[in-house]
């Protein structure tokens, strides 16, 4: 259309046919001016000169009086896409012109209902956003990369809030509503007082001070194992309200698994949205130094200092670029000897990698093994300095694990230097092991746990030939290993609020106020991305592990990560600045829900070994007696109609999973085979644009 109207206006020109026109009405002639004459007033209002040389084709104002009529005969004539409108009114135009045409259907009426209503409550949820406000602050003060780490912390908020309003409507909440109403309750199997598995009591004996407290409060034990915190509380009851069996430990079995499939399900969509986001960013060909220059710029900022460190972050990319292809051309240009010794090194700084994983790995099963083995003999402390001892003893696989978090990775920052790789492969490399460490940690503690339940796995041992596990020890294994999680918890939200309070307030005070060779040499703190995300993946596979054990961790994760959210928000504009060497990852999220899904993956082994193999204890729980956890669902089954028991029993079968695995797995190389297909594709058309581009 901009040519059509430049050869007609230029053919008019050269005719003579506008020489009585001034040259100003060239300028009215051009569509940008054209768009003006349907605002009317409003055009006029900015100061718009609608010129009486209006191209042919184009209706007057909208403004105009007795015009509207004619503009609705000219836009009859000229088609929609041709129209100098924006989308909106084009969009209005054209359901204006059905309604009147009756070309309205009710299905067709019913979708732009659907649609007005999705776009009115997108709205709505758009300004109901939890700390909204909040996150565009931290945006436009430090640039995308700082509001991710918040944006992500908010989704482990609304997740764990989930889950806790889950477990607490179908388990919490209806077992303290049947022990305070008195309803009838059945206990569904009871085993003889006389029965060696039954000695569970944690009453505590004898006059309790007021320190005692305090220390159980901290632990879990004492008092705390006598609460719904611990699984321990729980009781194995069908209770009858109205004619409706409530059965308390199926409730129990089916919402632990439910929140465990909401939370997969929720991060699986929200990581393959990040994944389409992730590989366009991520590609290779969009990663070109004029794109960085061009298009890398946030328009979020609203600060100078914000705006300085966005530069800084574009001029490191680029000189981080520049210092990658150095490293590639100098490993090219290397000798095969070299070479030789690269590798050499490399292989000996690997093998003390797994001598210091191995070293702290030992020191965290020794430190189980003998705080288990010192809580199981203790007896009621009567001192103030027994019961901190006591308390510090049960601490100790929790001490040891964050000191090895927190040693561990400064001595991988250090060996991955003089390892030679480019400054974004250390990163990354230095990531794999941070979260190898963090997360095999919690295994190495899980296995020395099951160690010590199981008689280190022998069943027929003295300790577990009774009741299938050491019950001398552990008489209540579910509610020890949910003490174990509550104090990890517990434990890493007290180092936090000690970090912030001890080490980054006082470092900021040094570096403002103090000598000024100090705050050269020491520096204001950056707020790294990377590892702050690491400590809020670790501490949601805690929550995790301990959520069967524990129905309320997530309600207590929810708070410690609301907690967390105000104290990060505080010391990020008070104590921190944006990391001069920014992660490349941290924006798109997409590797930190990686890592979250291997820690969700992680907490399904113990809670399906509990549920299906090892058995739960016979003096505590809902699932007191039973064999398995799983057999409260079995006899659940055993109760239902005849046609749904037995659908429930196909469902189970082999003869439904296996041709269900075959499906999926046909399925699964479909997938990948379209995938390959639209790989080769993209390669194809760019390749063209490299053709395209170098022709003359």
């Amino acid at each position: 259309m901009d040519r059509h109207w430049e050869e007609e206006t230029g053919s008019k020109w050269a005719a003579g046919t506008w020489g009585h026109q001034p040259p100003s009405a060239l300028f009215h002639q051009l569509p940008s001016n054209a768009t003006l004459r349907f605002r009317g007033d409003k055009a006029l209002a900015w100061g718009a000169v609608l010129g009486e040389w209006a191209p042919q084709g184009i209706p007057q104002a909208w403004g105009s009086e007795g015009s509207k009529e004619e503009v609705a005969a000219d836009m009859e004539t000229i088609a929609l896409q041709q129209l100098p409108l924006c989308m909106a009114e084009k969009r209005r135009h054209r359901l204006q012109a059905q309604k009147q045409a009756g070309q309205h259907t009710r299905w067709q009426q019913w979708q732009a209902g659907q649609q007005r209503l999705r776009r009115k409550v997108g709205s709505i949820l758009l300004h109901t956003q939890l700390w909204r406000s909040s996150l565009t602050c931290i945006e436009g003060h430090f640039g995308t990369g700082i509001e991710a780490y918040f944006n992500f912390l908010r989704f482990l908020v609304l997740l764990n809030l989930v889950g806790a309003l889950l477990i607490g409507g179908f388990v919490v909440a209806p077992s303290i509503t049947f022990e305070a109403l008195r309803l009838n309750q059945t206990e569904r199997a009871n085993l003889t007082a006389n029965s060696p598995c039954m000695g569970y009591d944690p009453n505590p004996r004898g006059l309790v001070s007021y320190f005692t407290y305090v220390m159980d409060l901290l632990s879990g034990t004492g008092f705390m194992e006598l609460t719904y915190l611990f699984y321990g509380y729980y009781q194995n009851s069908v209770v009858d309200v109205v004619g409706f069996s409530y059965n308390i430990s199926l409730a129990y079995l089916l919402a632990v698994l439910c929140y465990f499939l909401l939370c997969l399900a929720w991060i699986v969509h929200r990581s393959v949205h990040l994944l389409k986001r992730g590989l366009v960013s991520e590609d290779g060909a969009l990663s070109t130094y004029s794109i960085k220059v061009f298009a890398g710029w946030d328009f979020g900022l609203t600060q100078p200092p914000a705006a300085i460190w966005k530069h800084n972050s574009i001029r490191y990319e680029l000189k981080l670029d520049l210092e990658e292809e150095a490293s590639r051309r100098a490993m090219a240009q290397r000798s095969p000897a070299q070479r030789a010794w690269l590798y050499t090194l490399r292989s000996l700084i690997n093998l003390l990698v797994v001598a210091l994983l191995g070293v702290a790995f030992y020191c965290i099963y020794l430190a189980t093994e003998y705080s288990q083995s010192t809580l199981s003999q203790q007896s009621v402390a009567q001192s103030k300095s027994k019961a901190f001892w006591e308390l510090l003893v049960s601490y100790l696989p929790s001490i040891v694990i964050t000191g090895a978090n927190l040693v561990v990775p400064m001595a991988f920052g250090v060996l991955v230097r003089l390892e030679q790789y480019p400054f974004s492969q250390e990163i990354k490399l230095t990531l794999v092991r941070s979260v190898f460490l963090r997360l095999a940690s919690l295994v190495v503690l899980l296995v020395s746990l099951w160690m010590q339940i199981t008689c280190h796995g022998q069943t027929e041992a003295f300790d577990c030939r009774t009741c299938g596990y050491n019950h001398r020890h552990f008489p209540c294994w579910e509610t020890r290993v949910g003490q174990e999680m509550y104090k990890l918890l517990v434990f890493d939200l007290l180092t936090m609020l000690l970090v912030t309070l001890l080490v980054e307030f006082p470092r900021k005070i040094l570096v403002s106020h103090g000598p000024a060779l100090l705050a050269r040499l020491w520096g204001q703190q950056e707020f790294l991305v990377p590892a702050n995300v690491l400590d809020l993946v670790y501490g949601q596979t805690v929550c995790w592990v301990g959520a069967s054990f524990c129905p309320l961790l997530p309600l207590l994760n929810t708070l410690k990560y609301i907690l967390l959210f105000y104290l990060k928000k505080l010391t990020l504009f008070s104590n921190c600045r944006p990391g001069d060497r920014t992660f490349r990852a941290s924006s798109s999220n997409f590797f930190f829900l990686l890592v979250l899904l291997l820690g969700l993956a992680i907490s399904w082994v113990p809670a399906l070994y509990s549920i299906f193999a090892l058995p739960p204890s016979q003096a505590c729980g809902p699932f007191r007696a039973e064999p398995s956890m799983w057999n409260a669902a079995l006899l659940a089954i055993d109760g239902l109609p005849e046609l749904a028991r037995g659908f429930f029993y196909f469902v189970g079968s082999l003869g439904f999973i296996v041709p269900l695995l075959l499906l999926l797995c046909i399925f699964l190389f479909y997938l990948m085979a379209l995938a390959d297909s639209y790989s080769r594709l993209v390669k194809e058309l760019k390749m063209q644009l490299q053709l395209n581009h170098q022709k003359p």
